[in-house]
């Protein structure tokens, strides 16, 4: 998976255009089959989150080349749709958000140690390597070794990097002699994922705070403060992108190695309240806004 297609680790909340663009579709099209989006409705669309029409534009035209978007013509109107390889990055990414979530209770206590020696001139294939090991929740425990709580298949990503020749896989478990805990601090850094998670939900604590009284509807209330009702498509398009972003660097540690007051739990409760509030209004939402057409 190339996980720098969804978020790139740099970015802030403020994510750039094709970070957006993914979540974008992933919201409204990964699970319609072959449905195509017109680029009128997503410059609308992301409009609604600040990113003006030359940027769109230029995003989808990218995508189109980097192959992660289609492109066909109906009429006079352009009309994309996701290519498998996007729907490879964007199914991991669902797993990720609604299947793994972003707390371990459950961890075996095995590791997977992934070894690797490249040559010095394959200073690109080493960064997509190391970027997306970090997605799938490696660190580095040296330089050349990295190592993930649980059992980790890297096999896509190896084969994808052409990278066979050069990668060793091994299963493990800690001797009795390793202090995990300190061995998580020097490998992870701690506070750097923490503190977005708290930043999280800092932010979207809020957009709960007009949140109706369950068996009241879907979130069809004034809205007052939050934007949840005002407008749910652009909401929700935020609030999967951020969130995205927060858990991008988070292994996912065994929560027993974890500080007591570790804010990941708090953030995804906060994520998945917004995130059942939206849902059905931004479908509505886009089954009034979006022109689309089924792929050829």
């Amino acid at each position: 998976m190339e996980n720098d297609d969804v978020l790139d680790p740099a970015e802030g909340p403020q994510q750039r255009p094709q970070s957006l663009m993914l979540a974008f579709f992933g919201n409204h099209v990964l699970e319609e089959g072959d449905l195509c989006v017109s680029s009128g409705s997503v410059i609308d669309v992301l409009g609604r989150v600040g990113v003006g029409e030359p940027a769109v534009r230029s995003t989808l035209t990218r995508m189109v080349n980097r192959g992660l978007l289609s492109r066909q013509r109906e009429g006079r109107r352009m009309y994309f749709g996701l290519t498998p390889h996007a729907r490879r990055i964007l199914e991991d990414g669902h797993a990720r958000i609604w299947t793994r979530g972003a707390v371990d209770d459950a961890w075996d206590g095995t590791w997977t140690l992934l070894g690797f020696s490249l040559p010095d001139s394959w200073k690109s294939r080493r960064h997509d390597l190391r970027s997306r090991l970090t997605w799938s929740g490696f660190g580095p425990l040296y330089s050349g070794l990295w190592i993930a709580p649980g059992e980790v298949d890297v096999t896509a990503v190896v084969e994808e990097l052409d990278l066979s020749d050069h990668v060793k896989v091994f299963r493990a478990q800690a001797a009795d002699l390793t202090d995990i805990d300190q061995m998580i601090r020097d490998t992870w850094d701690l506070e750097s994922i923490a503190a977005r998670y708290t930043s999280f939900d800092a932010r979207w604590t809020p957009h709960l705070a007009s949140e109706p009284d369950a068996g009241s509807g879907s979130g069809s209330g004034s809205g007052s403060g939050s934007g949840s009702d005002d407008d749910p498509i652009g909401t929700r398009l935020r609030l999967v992108s951020e969130w995205l972003w927060t858990i991008r660097t988070d292994p996912r540690l065994p929560a027993r190695h974890l500080p007591p007051d570790w804010p990941a739990g708090p953030a995804q409760e906060t994520f998945r309240r917004v995130a059942a509030r939206t849902e059905e209004p931004a479908r509505r939402m886009a089954r009034e806004l979006l022109d689309t057409a089924r792929a050829r």
